[in-house]
């Protein structure tokens, strides 16, 4: 470490100087056109589908299967276009909305080292692990911003191509449609608090490299290892600890009343992954020899 680092780690940042990088750093990121290309391909998912589905039944309703959880949704959406928030999600959150998350993470340390301006952050009064914070909330801000994007794509496309109204839970009961939208908003909510597990992973592997594209592979190789192993039925012992195991669970926000077992196993399994990532982050990030 230099000497100029040394010092800067010894002050005391001013909180609001914190808050100018932790704005410093949205800006940055989501004016990237990495960034802005993968949104674009989110929001182009809901597009895909309520089209596809629309094309479907030009010649009237077919018959979806039953059940609700994940891409059953699709059945309802000719009923209802709030049932393609629903899908869209469903359809998004196994690979898509991760993999954006594992590029976004995987470049938040190593993109810097690669670029050459990690050390220049570094002498600025925030320090490793002020600055290690604040990259991790700019990962969970697009974790937000991501999921969002999806939901309201799939809302606007709902409402164009389909009708709107009432809708039915997966339990068979009535709902007013200000009540879905609520329930809507509150799924966006969990899948985006879903991905908290793996932005961390993310974080971890980018303070293991320089590059950004390495980070950013090895972020996304994982998580399709993860997925593939939530697969095999003789894991079936140790999936539950797998963070994507329990991300369909959204589903049962669906239900009347709600089933809230998998979804508190899910967010716990999300907090447990994002302390025990966080701090080997931190304790990597703090012992390594900036050279770049």
């Amino acid at each position: 470490m230099s000497r100029a680092e040394s010092v800067a780690e010894v002050r005391t940042p001013n909180p609001l100087w914190s808050l100018g990088l932790f704005r410093s750093e949205l800006r940055t990121t989501f004016r990237r056109w990495r960034t802005l290309a993968l949104l674009g391909v989110l929001a182009a998912v809901p597009v895909l589908v309520g089209i596809a589905v629309k094309i479907e039944t030009s010649d009237g309703p077919s018959v979806g299967r039953g059940g609700g959880e994940g891409p059953a949704f699709i059945s309802q959406i000719t009923n209802n276009g709030l049932f393609l928030v629903f899908t869209a999600l469903a359809a998004t959150l196994p690979f898509f909305l991760p993999m954006a998350i594992g590029v976004v993470a995987g470049d938040a340390i190593a993109g810097e080292a690669n670029a050459g301006t990690l050390r220049y952050l570094l002498v600025a009064p925030a320090g490793r692990t002020r600055l290690l914070l604040t990259k991790y909330a700019t990962v969970l801000s697009f974790c937000l911003v991501a999921t969002l994007v999806v939901a309201v794509s799939a809302l606007t496309v709902g409402a164009l191509l389909f009708p709107l109204g009432d809708l039915t839970t997966i339990s068979g009961t009535r709902i007013g449609f200000a009540e879905g939208l609520g329930r809507a908003l509150l799924i966006a909510l969990v899948v985006a608090a879903s991905l908290v597990g793996m932005a961390a992973l993310g974080l971890f592997v980018s303070t293991l490299t320089n590059s950004g594209i390495a980070a950013m592979a090895t972020t996304v190789g994982l998580l399709i290892t993860i997925q593939i192993l939530d697969q095999i039925p003789q894991l079936h012992a140790v999936q539950p600890y797998f963070f994507s195991h329990y991300w369909l669970s959204f589903a049962d926000l669906m239900r009347d009343p709600v089933y809230w077992d998998d979804l508190v196993r899910n967010l716990g399994l999300q907090a447990l992954y994002a302390a025990v990532f966080g701090s080997a982050a931190w304790a990597r990030f703090t012992a390594k020899d900036i050279t770049a």
